[in-house]
């Protein structure tokens, strides 16, 4: 049984995920990593899409993961998984094996756009699973184009700002709103300025019995151009601004966890990372307007549904 924790000095020392990968300073994947192997109890399997982490941690002939783990490509990681815990499952009823917690990290190329079919699958067969994106809110792996997690306004390689366009022109994908649609018990968003939400978070998820969803805020230095040493800062930004609000759904109950009642002007957040400079200028004030509008009225929504509105 997974256990919860009030501060940081109580997660376990163990280390199941080893130094030495190669993703980069900054980047938000191994905190994320470190804490889910700390927090699932037991036995686990990790499935990997294709995506940042696959790469920079299994560079033949190394690898960090020191639980058994399995690499597939960019759309199927919930199929596998599924393949994984139904196989268990079997061997659980025939000889007793004990299963293990299969889980997912997916990037969101992997999760919104590429993966969502085979997701939408597993969620809605019931797998015993915990599937969990890590959103840096585009393709960073494969040369930083948009995907349908990138906030509108956002400047990529396919949505570059500039005389044409003001950076991505469509609004982030609701995917939570997606998942929780499939009928799972609990879904919850992750950060990582937030270590002991996070820990808890995946704690309770590991203790729930079919699929459960998590969602975790990522922040990358290389693709939002960002100071490496200011990630943490950025990513407490995004949470204090309302552009990431922490919150879980458990069993039809919505939760916000940080209950944000004055929040920081979304300038704050913005102007350290260099995707988006451009919408700090007098041209494209009405994209940055209507960024703050996403972000409102998700927050409103949010509000509604936790019985605060």
């Amino acid at each position: 049984m997974a256990v919860q924790i009030k501060v940081l000095r109580e997660m376990p020392r163990e280390e199941l995920f080893a130094p030495g990968h190669r993703l980069c300073a900054g980047c938000g994947v191994p905190q994320l990593v470190r804490t889910v192997l700390k927090a699932v109890p037991g036995p686990k399997v990790v499935v990997t899409a294709t995506g940042c982490l696959e790469v920079a941690t299994t560079i033949f002939p190394y690898t960090s993961w020191k639980v058994p783990w399995v690499h597939n490509a960019f759309e199927n990681a919930a199929a596998t998984a599924a393949g994984i815990e139904a196989a268990f499952r079997a061997l659980e009823k025939k000889r007793g094996v004990k299963r293990p917690k299969v889980i997912v990290f997916a990037g969101d190329g992997g999760t919104f756009d590429i993966g969502l079919q085979a997701l939408s699958g597993a969620l809605e067969r019931g797998h015993d699973m915990i599937y969990i994106c890590y959103d840096n809110e585009a393709y960073m792996n494969t040369g930083i184009q948009r995907s349908g997690a990138t906030p509108r306004g956002a400047a990529t390689t396919t949505s570059p700002a500039g005389r044409v366009i003001p950076g991505k022109l469509e609004r982030k994908k609701e995917f939570m709103g997606i998942a929780i649609a499939h009928g799972v018990r609990y879904a919850a968003t992750l950060n990582p300025a937030y270590p002991v939400d996070m820990f808890n978070k995946v704690a309770k998820a590991a203790s729930i019995e079919g699929p459960t969803v998590l969602h975790y805020l990522a922040p990358c230095p290389t693709g939002w151009r960002a100071d490496p040493s200011k990630s943490i800062e950025i990513a407490r930004l995004a949470v204090l601004t309302r552009a990431w609000p922490l919150y879980e759904y458990d069993d039809g109950v919505y939760r916000i966890n940080v209950l944000v009642k004055s929040p920081r002007p979304l300038e704050d957040y913005l102007k350290l990372q260099g995707r988006f400079a451009h919408l700090l200028q007098p041209e494209n004030r009405q994209m940055l307007e209507q960024l703050k509008r996403d972000i409102e009225e998700n927050w409103n929504r949010l509000l509604k549904l936790a019985g605060l509105a």
